[in-house]
């Protein structure tokens, strides 16, 4: 694997996380408040510098990095000199605008590579019609080895019961199919019964009586013969599903690809926890979920493979999505995340709206002596899993080439 591509991407990743600290430094300073220190990573310090009242510096441990913005909380000491530049005593907005500055970098970050490339090599075409189609029906074999299956004639299942070229694939056994994987996930379970397929041809709807032939596969994770369900259905290809756009059509793209991206990339913060389990199982020799979680380690190897391959376009919107990533998953309203300070400025402005309402003052700033339990539980929790994904990655790395 190219040592290059994985220094870059390593690289493009250390950027990233300077970008999203830098966001938290310059609305700070935009706002008049004192930024104590500026590091990437933590633990003891590497190296370090100190312009006017701020210390920039590299840390050991390249988990992220921080901004030691002066009263970031009511616990925070401050110095006489410190207190009119206090983060902790200015408006409410602009501490939840500081707070959101890493968050908003992320995000632009994200966006700028996706116009780059939609510009300068193409982008998924959110435009395209990804309807699951049948392209052809075959015949159906046993798997002779991990890439080739023996060889077979005929139409298969599916053309002998009437499948055509063209269909449009709705449902099996009144499941609907939403990708052509829905199909086959479903057809693999039932080696030997028969499969109500609907499909619409010309527009009229038909369920069509499909026998699921039962054929030997190797389950990749063990290497053994398995026996699974197919029909011989190969999937139509989308057309144009990766456009390249010029300067102005890709500022339209950009927008709805990048809807379609952060949509993904939420529902992959709310599967997280979920995956878990496989990442530790993956520790024991169980295959690697190529859609779960990966670390610093892993996103380096994987950009080396793309690099390998000469798949740049890939390797800067893994970059992207992992921007976004980092973006929404520091929105999530916990501490340490930005997202859980995010929220407790919104508490202290509800809560002095209700004291408004009494006849009451505001309110002292939120007591964070009481979140530190929450607080280190989540830090833990935080850390525990990124070692846990880190070991993964160096025992059993997820690899997209095989």
């Amino acid at each position: 694997m190219g040592a290059v591509g994985i220094l870059a991407f390593a690289l493009a990743i250390a950027l990233s996380i300077a970008l999203h600290e830098a966001g938290h430094m310059f609305t700070a300073r935009a706002f008049g408040m004192r930024v104590r220190r500026y590091f990437i990573g933590f633990g003891p310090t590497v190296w370090s510098t100190t312009k006017g009242h701020t210390e920039y510096g590299i840390a050991a441990l390249p988990f992220g990095g921080f901004c030691d913005i002066a009263g970031m909380t009511a616990m925070d000491p401050l110095t006489p000199e410190e207190a009119p530049h206090a983060m902790v005593n200015k408006p409410a907005w602009q501490r939840i605008a500081v707070l959101a500055g890493g968050i908003v970098m992320n995000l632009l970050i994200g966006v700028v590579i996706t116009y780059l490339v939609a510009v300068f090599s193409g982008i998924p075409n959110p435009d395209a019609d990804f309807t699951p189609r049948v392209g052809q029906t075959v015949c159906v074999a046993d798997q002779k080895d991990a890439q080739t299956l023996d060889e077979c004639s005929g139409e298969g299942p599916a053309g002998r019961a009437g499948v055509r070229a063209g269909d449009t694939l709705v449902s099996v056994d009144g499941q609907s199919i939403d990708g052509f994987g829905d199909l086959r996930d479903a057809v693999a379970k039932r080696p030997g019964e028969t499969v109500a397929l609907e499909v619409s041809r010309d527009g009229v709807p038909m369920v069509i009586d499909v026998p699921v032939a039962a054929v030997q596969r190797i389950d990749p994770a063990t290497g053994e013969r398995v026996t699974q369900g197919a029909v011989g259905i190969v999937a139509a290809p989308v057309q144009d599903a990766v456009k390249q756009f010029g300067p102005v059509e890709a500022v339209p793209a950009t927008a709805r690809f990048t809807g379609q991206m952060l949509g993904a990339t939420v529902e992959g913060i709310v599967s997280f926890p979920g995956k878990i389990p496989g990442v530790v199982a993956s520790l024991f020799g169980a295959e690697r979920d190529v859609a779960g979680p990966i670390s610093v380690i892993g996103a380096s190897r994987t950009g080396g493979e793309l690099v390998e391959q000469n798949m740049w376009s890939a390797f800067w919107m893994m970059l992207a999505s992992l921007n976004f990533f980092l973006a929404l998953f520091n929105l999530v309203p916990l501490p340490p995340l930005d997202g859980g300070h995010i929220a407790v400025v919104l508490y202290e402005r509800v809560r002095d709206a209700f004291r408004r309402l009494r006849g009451l003052g505001p309110g002292a700033p939120a007591d964070y002596e009481k979140l530190m339990p929450l607080t280190y539980v989540m830090a833990a929790v935080l850390l525990g899993v990124g070692v846990l994904v880190m070991a993964a990655d160096v025992v059993n790395p997820v690899r997209i080439f095989g």
